[in-house]
């Protein structure tokens, strides 16, 4: 059924979905498969019942980033793969910046989280006073220096806020450094690095994690993360990078990194719905569903049931 919202920035609802199947910002295998299995099970199909037209953008098509991800020497310093990492992730980049110049708004499917890089610098080129969402049970703002595992997918804030740049490999000097931390807000976190909590303190960034949900309530937090982000302006834009484990296990059990006691499956819906409901809506990124993490075939399909749900809510379902 066609959804009633209005969205602000896109009045004509037109969307570019972006895939991209990329698994080098960490070790295990399968998240490149993500993408493939959210548009078999019909995200973009669901898209256009709600009013959209929508188009395919593939950035990472003609190159096998999943066999460069064995070259042992795609290292600097403690980062793992660096060059793919930066190759992929600037194209993304031109993809999403493409897409929002064009006037459609980009929904990127991961993949890992390192294609926020990408993602979050395409947006802010078109947007640059978007104010970003971060839903993950992670910060995701580990730099080079404080990263203990190297996987590059922990950074990606970090790279797009300028953080120890000293210290960037060469592949991903090109990142620009758009992101201010006053323009941040994270949502669902519960498994963060010690050198993240002083990121995190010594920056004043905004973040809500599982305890504010649970004091609060999620619709108290998903205010208060707006209102961080948007400093009072209330047709801010706003760009939602989503990583399904934000969502508990239970509900979402193919992914790379979960973490029990995250959002419930309807809390994790409601934040959609919330940002959708504003208008203000102008990027998503749904990232790091795992099929080949289910242990079995109901893990896969709840897995990528709720990532179709979180674009389905995005772009304007509503549950009357």
């Amino acid at each position: 059924m066609e959804s009633t919202l209005e969205y602000k920035y896109h009045p004509n609802k037109k969307a570019t979905f972006v895939l991209a199947p990329f698994s080098g910002g960490q070790g295990k295998s399968g998240v490149e498969d993500g993408p493939e299995h959210l548009i078999q099970a019909g995200i973009e199909s669901q898209i256009k019942e709600l009013g959209w037209s929508t188009q395919v953008s593939e950035p990472l098509k003609n190159t096998n980033y999943e066999s460069l991800k064995n070259d042992d020497s795609d290292t600097h310093g403690n980062c793992k793969r660096p060059k793919i990492v930066g190759e992929a992730t600037q194209k993304v980049y031109e993809a999403v910046k493409f897409a929002a110049e064009q006037g459609t708004m980009p929904i990127t499917l991961g993949g890992d989280h390192s294609i926020a890089i990408g993602t979050v610098a395409g947006v802010l080129s078109k947007y640059p006073n978007a104010g970003v969402l971060w839903i993950d049970a992670h910060a995701d703002i580990n730099t080079p220096l404080t990263t203990d595992s190297g996987n590059l997918h922990g950074c990606p804030v970090s790279f797009l806020m300028g953080l120890d740049r000293e210290s960037y490999p060469p592949s991903l000097q090109w990142v620009p450094e758009c992101l201010s931390t006053k323009k941040i807000s994270y949502i669902g976190l519960r498994d963060i690095d010690q050198g993240e909590k002083k990121i995190l303190r010594e920056h004043g960034i905004s973040a809500f994690s599982m305890y504010h949900v649970d004091k609060y309530g999620i619709a108290k937090v998903v205010e208060m993360a707006m209102a961080a982000v948007s400093g009072g302006d209330k047709d801010c834009p706003i760009h939602v990078s989503y990583d399904v484990d934000a969502i508990d296990p239970q509900f979402v059990p193919a992914t790379g990194t979960p973490v029990r006691g995250g959002l419930t499956l309807r809390e994790g819906m409601y934040i959609v719905e919330a940002v959708a409901e504003t208008g203000n809506l102008v990027a998503l990124d749904i990232v790091e569903c795992n099929p080949s993490l289910g242990t079995e075939d109901a893990h896969i399909l709840d897995t990528i049931t709720a990532g179709c749900a979180i674009g389905r809510c995005a772009l304007g379902e509503t549950l009357l």
